[in-house]
């Protein structure tokens, strides 16, 4: 392959593997992701499947890099957006989040594939930095969400995987498949107009208020 050259320094590893993932991210925004494999990878870098083996052994382990880099900023931006000491109304807190989820689509999307399908199929070595870069941010952010909120930890742990799941699930909403959205008008049942924005903060504001109330 002539636009191929074997990485000989870290630095050149670390250009190849960002090259792997930006073009699986191209082909994951594109088509389904049950129909990408190793190979379809390999030609969209005019590789072959050979020298991709050289940085991973399955499409998951590059997904799961992705999904790293995704589930960072997203954590990053809120812990820049609740910080150290502050306190937030329910409301607030709720548009302010909302916000966020908003801006990082692509995490969202992601995460629908993650727990059954990319951490089933890598290796434990890289879900463990997967892990920790997780938990290193989300026990910072459990706690300053304890205290802005004035909910207990666990609630704001319980909040936040609420509104992964919720966010991962409204990305991938099934009222967008196109057989769908024919075979509901064939029965007349109109579809809920869907906002992004307004129904992720009416679902973050009610699990806030609720979990105030216990």
């Amino acid at each position: 392959m002539p636009d191929y050259k074997r990485a000989r320094t870290e630095e050149q590893k670390e250009e190849r593997m960002s090259q792997i993932k930006n073009t699986a991210d191209e082909l994951f925004k594109s088509m389904p992701y049950t129909e990408i494999t190793l190979s379809t990878i390999a030609e969209k870098l005019n590789w072959s499947r050979a020298n991709l083996y050289k940085y991973v052994t399955t499409k998951e382990e590059i997904y799961l890099e992705i999904e790293q880099d995704r589930m960072t900023e997203y954590l990053d931006s809120l812990l820049t957006v609740f910080p150290e000491g502050c306190k937030f109304s329910p409301e607030t807190a709720a548009e302010i989040w909302a916000a966020q989820v908003v801006s990082h689509e692509d995490y969202f999307r992601y995460v629908s594939f993650l727990l059954t399908i990319i951490e089933r199929n890598v290796t434990v070595e890289r879900l463990t930095v997967f892990k920790k870069t997780y938990y290193d941010r989300a026990f910072i952010l459990q706690k300053r969400l304890s205290f802005a909120l004035g909910i207990s930890k666990d609630q704001a742990d319980t909040l936040f995987l609420s509104i992964m799941n919720y966010g991962a699930s409204y990305f991938t909403n099934c009222q967008k498949n196109p057989l769908i959205v024919q075979a509901l008008k064939k029965l007349k049942i109109k579809q809920k107009e869907l906002n992004l924005s307004r129904d992720v903060k009416d679902f973050i504001l009610m699990n806030i208020e609720w979990m105030k109330k216990k």
